[in-house]
This record gives structure tokens, sequence and C-alpha cells, in this order.
């Protein structure tokens, strides 16, 4: 990767992706995502009587990571905001970049950058 194309996750802006949906269950978030993307997949694989869609129910701290992933904040502007909710832990931050990397790499979000 060029110099010039580095870019600091902390400038990043999160965002959901186009085939994942919230629900709210009490003040926890659910996120629900299908289990195969494509049509033809969710005909004929999705077993009898089962949902095509899976549900992930978030923790407290998830669903406060969740709620502010909007498209419009950076990473760095979510992680200032949760502060307070982690208490001011040492590193959480990192927590909550680690936590945003996981989201990531299981498709539930995708990133832009800030132009």
């Amino acid at each position: 990767m060029k110099e010039k194309d580095k870019v600091n996750l902390f400038d990043v802006i999160p965002y959901i992706s186009e085939h994942v949906t919230t629900e709210k269950e009490g003040d926890l978030s659910v996120i629900v995502f299908p289990r195969f993307r494509n049509k033809f997949m969710q005909r004929y694989f999705v077993p009898r009587g089962r949902s095509a869609y899976l549900h992930v129910k978030l923790e407290d701290h998830g669903t406060a990571v969740w709620d502010l992933i909007d498209g419009k904040r950076t990473i760095k502007e979510i992680a200032e905001l949760l502060a307070e909710h982690f208490d001011h832990e040492e590193n959480y931050e990192y927590r909550i970049t680690k936590y945003i990397g996981q989201l990531y790499s299981n498709g539930f979000i995708k990133y832009k950058t800030a132009l």
C-alpha cells in the first residue's frame, strides 16, 4: 500500500451494510441479516421451518457502539461519545476499534473515508 493510500482507522466512517437491519429487544439491539444473500441459496438451502434470517443480539456495550454507527460519524467521534459509557477505562478506544473491526469482518458494516 502506498504511503498516500494509508488511512487512519479513527478517520474512517463506518456504516451499516445494506443487507443488515436492526431490531430492538428492550434496550438492546439485534442485528438481523440473511443466512444467504443469493436468492437461489435462500430458497433451496434454508432449513425447512427455519427463518431465512439470522439474529445476533448485542450486549450493552455492543448496542452502545452499534447505535452510534450512522454513516456520518468517524470511529474517533464514536469513541469520544462512548467515553462516559465505558467509564473512561484504560484502552476503551482499543476495545471499540476492535469491536468495530469485528463488525466489519463479519460483513455487518462497511467503511468509507471522510472527504
